[in-house]
């Protein structure tokens, strides 16, 4: 607690809430007793302005566009990291030894498998099923085959329930795109690290040998890493929300998949490739596009373009940038909706308009066309992603219960009816 104080002036008395410092970015002031001293609560419609948490795991700061992975700048990350050190940074707090990374990359690969109960759940769904529904429900059922309760206590039990959702979460999001496609379910590789077991698993043809792309890998790679976590995002606070009633880590992230399907939430990327379709079947005439979006009476926006948080520049946009050129560099796609991504890419880094009002590419825009090259159908977009952020809601679930956070209970400031008198229907 930091010695200043807001002091608030109500109803003829004066109180006093403590400021809480931060050792980096906002502070805030801590007003628990509130409600009780005065009778107010405070209102801040979509929590804007609402620290729900102490945590030690990611800040970002949107003004200065930085994003630190614990202390970490997610340049550094990026560049030297790779998914399964930046997994155990999240969870563990710190960057691994070597042997801890091989105790820990061991364990996963140890769950790499999914019961085979689990196709009987899957075969239940139609085709036409949407991935993100599949996975939720697929996510939830994990909780049948593990019933038993973490003990929050026990690290050793927070560890085991950890390493075996991520590994098993791997095949979960393979099969739910396979399933899309029709295609016959993969088991996993011990031979091959996280990113390539989840690569083969999801890409591998039938009576076909596989050969993994270096390229792609990588940028597979990078996008889980620049996802892996983003604070107290909408989907993170889900999980949070419902693991604050002490349920289960597999349920808690089953609600988070659900809040990430959110078209606002993790669904921008898809609409970055349903703008190029849209511009494509249009003709494809980029000039036209770029004015109806600068026409203020025109209700037609830009996806992939600024971001709620960054007012600057999206920090995981300038590194994901070079992975979707030297992919599309390597795969020599011709695809004219990515052709059209890059003129609009270009407007956007050279048109004054865009530069004025810091309407940078960001990092939805790459993602979408890294998995559109990929030829990952766009309603599997959000699965991916969902992939990435998966080692964030662990480690936001497992800060949450370790620190014994009370049930999330939000107020409300009521404005319906009075108290009035139940009619009969027949006098109504």
């Amino acid at each position: 607690m930091s010695d200043n104080k807001v002091i608030l002036n109500y109803d003829g008395n004066s109180y006093e809430y403590p400021i809480v410092d931060s050792t980096i970015g906002d502070r805030g002031i801590d007003i628990s007793k509130l409600r009780d001293q005065t009778g107010l609560i405070t209102l801040d419609l979509g929590y804007k302005n609402t620290g729900a948490t102490l945590s030690e795991i990611t800040y970002l700061d949107g003004d200065k566009g930085e994003l630190f992975y614990r202390g970490y700048p997610i340049e550094q990350i990026a560049e030297k990291s790779n998914f399964t050190e930046v997994m155990y940074l999240l969870l563990h707090g710190d960057l691994p030894t070597q042997d801890q990374f091989n105790t820990f990359n061991g364990n996963i690969k140890k769950y790499n498998f999914v019961a085979e109960e689990m196709k009987k759940i899957i075969d239940a769904f139609p085709r036409s099923a949407h991935p993100m529904g599949v996975l939720s429900s697929l996510t939830s059922a994990l909780t049948a085959f593990n019933p038993k309760a973490v003990n929050v206590n026990s690290k050793e039990e927070m560890d085991l329930a950890a390493e075996l959702l991520i590994a098993k979460f791997a095949h979960l999001a393979a099969w739910t795109y396979r399933k899309t496609l029709g295609l016959p379910l993969n088991h996993g590789d011990n031979n091959l690290n996280y990113v390539e077991n989840f690569y083969k698993m999801a890409f591998r043809q039938p009576n076909a040998d596989f050969e993994i792309n270096p390229v792609v890998v990588g940028a597979l790679d990078k996008l889980l890493i620049l996802h892996a976590d983003h604070e107290q995002n909408c989907s993170t606070s889900t999980v949070r929300m419902v693991g604050s009633a002490h349920t289960g880590l597999f349920a808690s992230v089953s609600a988070g998949i659900s809040a990430l399907w959110g078209p606002l939430h993790g669904g921008a990327n898809q609409a970055v490739i349903e703008m190029l379709e849209l511009i494509e079947k249009d003709g494809g005439d980029v000039n036209k596009w770029v004015e109806k979006a600068k026409d203020k009476n025109d209700s037609f926006r830009l996806m992939g373009f600024g971001h709620r948080v960054y007012k600057n520049f999206d920090p995981r946009a300038k590194i994901i940038k070079k992975a979707a050129d030297d992919l599309l560099s390597a795969l020599g796609i011709e695809d004219k909706a990515l052709d059209i991504a890059m003129q609009l890419e270009k407007v956007a880094l050279e048109d004054e308009y865009f530069i004025e009002r810091k309407l940078y590419p960001n990092v939805d825009f790459y993602s979408g066309i890294i998995y559109r090259a990929l030829g990952i159908p766009t309603e599997m977009f959000t699965v991916m992603f969902a992939l990435g952020r998966l080692p964030g809601w662990i480690a936001q679930w497992k800060e949450m219960r370790i620190k014994g956070d009370p049930i999330g209970r939000p107020r409300q400031v009521y404005q319906g009816a009075q108290q009035r008198d139940y009619i009969d229907m027949v006098n109504r």
